[in-house]
């Protein structure tokens, strides 16, 4: 196995887990953007306020992306099998 071998599924694998990650954490940091907005405009300071939609959109992000997020991650993995032959030999 070559150093560039390595260092490219290196890179993969956390573009991947940036990838899968972001797919959660984005549109939840997004929405709990626009409640804090709306909290410091109207100086309501309700900490439970935020946590419901934030819930609600990641819950959401997962039913919708994750067949998405499960695809790629499946198309990853079957790359990293055929890569085999080339770190082994």
């Amino acid at each position: 196995m070559t150093a560039e071998t390595f260092v490219d599924m290196l890179r993969d694998a956390m573009f991947m887990v940036i990838l899968l990650v972001s797919l959660i954490i984005v549109p939840s940091l997004v929405v709990g953007l626009i409640v804090s907005i709306f909290q410091a405009a109207t100086s309501i300071n309700e900490q439970t306020l935020s946590f419901l939609p934030r819930l609600i959109v990641t819950l959401l992000a997962i039913i919708y992306g994750g067949n998405w997020g499960i695809n790629k991650l499946m198309d990853y993995t079957v790359e990293i099998f055929l890569r085999i032959p080339e770190v082994v030999g």
